[in-house]
Order: structure tokens, then C-alpha cells, then sequence
């Protein structure tokens, strides 16, 4: 008789039972604790070893971040013609490359070169990877599947960053580009992990019934485009998180820099620990559009309470913060849950590469004007900036179930 080994039960209820999820989950698993590894340093490494002013890393990340907004749709087409496991075959091993090139660059030019392509072939990266999940795993299991995978992948940004200490620790040239070797290896463990896959999707509810005799074209899909503008006005919550909390606390409040980090922690351990229930009940684009309405008023809420940090001691302006910051945790895994949904139910099921490029370009958009908003408002206006951006979350999240009204199956979307 043979026998196999079995994991122990605790391992075992941490690892999804489906072969396919699992895999998918080692790979988030895998890429994201490289990804925590660099970019705890990044910024360290780029002024103190590099030399680069802390004003020319945040242009250069900015125009990056400009770059990478128009990677998702050509990424995405390119992904419905060669097939989303084959190009990620390919791109894996170039980012391995350019985040190597790090330790090479010597300049502010050259830096930006490199930042650019590391931020377009990583954009590009995230929307072929949201296209083989749709053509991969069955509908009914989407939501729930990629709750899962994005608490793995927030797990791996904690498991990173903390690993990242002992090369901030060392604070020496050998450490960080110690950090960026592993990440590299990080992409090219992902990249292994893909032969495990599929070349062609699994039966999909979306691709069942009648079509249009055309196939639709993401950038003319006014619906489609329309849900991406008003979601992505939701996903200007990771600047609020990033940017508008940590320079809020140090400016505005009595509270210690410590807790920074404590709302992170915070975040972190809320996405890892509910996403996946908070992804129950999001099953069609009804009730994706009403979870991102009650997160939008969630997020509103976490921003009167951190307003309200501004007033009182150390202690109540910790209380304000870290409520904030639970409350504004619940707004974002519901939104995140819905915007699953409404990215893949309202997409031609022909081309999830290119609708899902549109979808990814409206998220990294936002994260590209986000800091600039978070300026305008709460860095400009302290308390009543912070009103103004719960009035733009309620008013997006209001405005969503009404954009998706008579939307169900992509079919009859259009």
C-alpha cells in the first residue's frame, strides 16, 4: 500500500481546495512577498545609495505611474490574441529583469527610464493576470476566488515588508540589492508556477447564450466605462490610506507617528482576515453595485473620523484614527468585492484581456491622481477637504447601482 503525504489540518484549511485556486494563490503568494520586499526599500535605496533627491524619486514615480495607466489595454488585447498564461510567460522574466536594473541605475534619467518600464510591465502584468483568472476559474467561484487571492497577496506584502527590516536594518548597497535579487527571484517563481495552469478557460457561466454577432470593444463601451470612472473615484481610498493618513496624523493631530504604522496594521490584517466574507452575497452586478455603495458610505465615515482627530488629546486622536481606519478597512473590502464583479459580469467574455486592461487602467489612474487629490483636500483644507472626500465617495457610490440598472449578463449588458 501506498501512501501520500497530508498536510496538517491547520495547513490545510489555510490553502484553497481547489487544485487550479491553489496554484494561483502559491503564485500572488510568491510575487507579493517579493513585491513587500521591495518596496519597503525602494525609496531608501534610490536616495541614500543611488543618491536621488526624495523630490526626484516622487517625480519619477509619477511619471511611471503616468506610463503604467496606459499599459492595461494594449496588455489586455494582447492578452485575448496570444492567450494570458503564454504572455505572462514572457513578462514574468522582464520584470525580473528591470527590477535587477535597479542596482545599476546611476542617475535621475536613467532612473525614470527604468521606472517607467518596471511600472508598464507591471501594470500590464496585473491585467493579464485578471484575465486568466476570468478564463481560468469557473463564474460562480470568481468573487469568493479572488477574495482569497487578494488576501494571500496582502499577506505576502506583510510577509515582505517585514522580512525587508534586515536590509533597512544594514542600510548598505549589498542589502538592497540583496532585496531586489529576491524579488526578482520572486517573478520568476511566479513564472514557474504558471506551467501548472490551463492554455485554454474552464466552462464559464459568461460565455454561455447569445452575443452580439460583433464583439465589443472596451473603449466603446459607454456602460463599461462608466463604472470604471465611477470605481476608480472609490480606489482613491489607497491614497487616503498611503498618503492623506500618515501626513494627517504628523501635521494636524496630537497623535504619535506610531500609529501610522498602526493603521496599516490595521488594513493589513482586516483584508487578510475578511475578505473572503466580505465577497459573500456579491454573486451578480445588483449586488456588486449595492456593496460598493455601502462601502462608499463606509469610506465616507472613516473620513469624518479621522476629521475628527484633529480635535482633542493624544489618546482620543489615536481612538479617532484607528476607528477611521476599521471602518474605512470594512468600506474598502466591499468595494474591492463589487468591483470584481462589475469588472467581469459587464465585460464581453471574448475579450475579459481587454476589458479588464480598461478596468485596471481606471484603478492605477486613480492611484496616479490620488495623492494630488488627497492634497487639494486634506493636506489644503484639513477638516473640510476631509467632508469633501466623503461627499465624492457617497456621491460615486450612489451614482453606481444606477449605472448598472438593467445590467445582468454581459449578453443583455449592451
Amino acid at each position: 500500500m501506498t501512501s501520500t503525504a497530508v498536510p496538517p489540518p491547520a495547513v490545510r484549511r489555510l490553502l484553497p481546495a481547489d487544485p487550479l485556486l491553489r496554484r494561483l494563490a502559491l503564485m500572488s503568494l510568491v510575487n507579493t512577498v517579493g513585491n513587500g520586499l521591495f518596496v519597503t526599500v525602494s525609496v531608501l535605496f534610490l536616495t541614500r545609495s543611488v543618491g536621488l533627491t526624495p523630490g526626484g524619486v516622487a517625480l519619477g514615480l509619477s511619471m511611471a505611474g503616468v506610463c503604467g495607466v496606459f499599459a492595461g489595454v494594449p496588455m489586455g488585447r494582447l492578452a485575448d490574441r496570444v492567450g494570458a498564461r503564454r504572455l505572462l510567460t514572457v513578462v514574468g522574466p522582464l520584470e525580473a529583469v528591470a527590477v535587477v536594473g535597479y542596482a545599476f541605475v546611476h542617475s535621475f534619467a536613467a532612473f525614470v527610464a527604468l521606472a517607467c518600464v518596471a511600472t508598464v510591465l507591471e501594470r500590464g502584468a496585473a491585467a493579464v493576470r485578471s484575465a486568466l483568472i476570468a478564463r481560468t476559474l469557473p463564474a460562480e467561484s470568481q468573487v469568493r476566488s479572488r477574495a482569497l487571492l487578494r488576501s494571500v497577496m496582502n499577506a505576502g506584502l506583510v510577509i515582505g515588508s517585514s522580512g525587508a527590516a534586515l536590509a533597512l536594518q544594514s542600510d548598505s548597497y549589498a542589502g538592497y540589492v540583496a532585496v531586489m535579487v529576491l524579488d526578482a527571484v520572486s517573478f520568476l517563481g511566479a513564472t514557474a508556477l504558471l506551467a501548472g495552469l490551463p492554455t485554454t478557460g474552464v466552462a464559464d457561466r459568461r460565455e454561455k447564450g447569445p452575443h452580439p454577432a460583433r464583439r465589443r470593444t472596451a473603449l466603446r463601451d459607454r456602460r463599461y466605462l462608466l463604472i470604471t470612472a465611477l470605481h476608480a473615484v472609490l480606489e482613491l481610498q489607497f491614497a487616503v490610506l498611503t498618503v492623506g493618513i500618515p501626513l494627517w496624523i504628523v501635521l494636524a493631530t496630537d497623535a504619535p507617528a506610531a500609529a501610522v504604522a498602526a493603521v496599516n496594521v490595521v488594513n493589513c490584517l482586516l483584508v487578510v482576515v475578511f475578505q473572503v466574507r466580505a465577497s459573500r452575497g456579491v454573486a451578480d452586478v445588483p449586488s456588486a453595485a449595492r456593496a460598493c455603495a455601502r462601502g462608499a458610505l463606509l469610506l465616507a465615515v472613516g473620513c469624518l473620523l479621522y476629521a475628527a482627530a484633529a480635535r482633542g488629546s493624544a489618546a482620543l486622536a489615536v481612538g479617532a484614527v484607528l476607528a477611521g481606519a476599521l471602518v474605512h478597512s470594512l468600506g474598502e473590502l466591499l468595494t474591492s468585492a463589487g468591483g470584481w464583479t462589475l469588472s467581469l459580469d459587464l465585460a464581453d467574455p471574448r475579450a475579459h484581456g481587454e476589458y479588464q486592461g480598461v478596468f485596471m487602467s481606471g484603478q492605477a489612474a486613480a492611484h496616479v491622481i490620488g495623492p494630488l487629490v488627497v492634497g487639494l483636500t486634506v493636506v489644503d483644507h484639513g477638516q473640510a477637504g476631509w467632508a469633501v472626500l466623503a461627499g465624492v465617495f457617497v456621491l460615486a457610490g450612489a451614482v453606481l447601482p444606477a449605472a448598472t440598472r438593467g445590467a445582468g449578463a454581459p449578453a443583455a449588458a449592451h
